[in-house]
């Protein structure tokens, strides 16, 4: 018999519980089966971004009477898998930043009342950097999640980055984005950076841009760096950190 057909994967809130759960199911004893641990499962902060436990429960073989054959039947006839468990498979082909993201975002959310449709998708690493987790949440009239000058969004994004490395044990860069507000502002930017080059250009004169967080300071920085009359820099202290264009000698 095939180990596929002897091993069933139980995901439940802790490993004593995803034990008992499966020999239920199978209605076995804990002498009839060999159990490997294949995740612990972890408790969030504050109960956020909980990890459950998962198992494998190998069937030992038996001796005795029940020869190969019997014991193929027997277990035929046993189901190996609960439709109550399946809603809880874990997705072996997504990254475990992907789930602990999404499953985090969707607890804030869910407290928040906010009804949305959340996707998660791992970014493109870019000059070796850390890929990054994109978070873009779409629904009706979200444009509070937002905030003025994008406080809402920033804070949003600050404690689930914050919630998520905890979860992993390690930092990774986390961007949310709500009905494509970063996207629009990116185009924004793109377009000052532009505008106020040419005019540094036209008058020889530097300028300074209001202050901006750092990824809108980024954008203007890999705008115009290949841009042949042109130098930026940034200048000041966050949070009224600024970009300065200046004219290149």
């Amino acid at each position: 018999m095939s180990e596929e057909r002897t091993k069933l994967e139980i995901i439940a809130p802790s490993i004593e519980e995803a034990v008992e759960k499966g020999l239920k199911d199978l209605g076995l004893t804990e002498n009839d089966v060999e159990v490997e641990i294949l995740d612990e499962g972890k408790k969030g902060l504050l109960g956020l971004g909980t990890r459950q436990a998962r198992i494998a429960l190998k069937i030992k073989p038996r001796s005795g009477k029940m020869g190969e054959e019997e014991r193929s039947t027997a277990l035929a006839e046993k189901p190996l898998s609960l439709p109550d468990t399946k809603p809880q498979q874990v997705n072996e082909e997504e990254s475990v930043e992907v789930s602990i993201a999404r499953e985090t975002i969707n607890i804030l959310l869910e407290k928040m009342h906010v009804n949305a449709n959340v996707t998660v998708t791992l970014g493109e690493e870019e000059d070796g950097r850390i890929t990054p987790i994109l978070i873009d949440i779409e629904g009706n009239d979200l444009s509070f999640l937002i905030g003025r000058k994008a406080e809402t969004i920033n804070a949003l994004q600050f404690i689930t980055s914050l919630i998520v490395g905890r979860e992993l044990g390690k930092w990774i860069p986390l961007q949310i984005d709500v009905q494509h507000y970063r996207q629009r502002r990116e185009n924004e930017v793109r377009k000052l950076a532009r505008r106020i080059a040419e005019q540094v250009i036209g008058t020889g004169r530097k300028q300074t841009l209001e202050p901006m967080p750092p990824n809108e300071r980024r954008i203007v920085h890999i705008e115009l760096r290949d841009n042949p009359h042109v130098v930026t820099e940034s200048i000041g202290e966050d949070p009224r950190r600024k970009v300065t264009i200046l004219p290149k000698e």
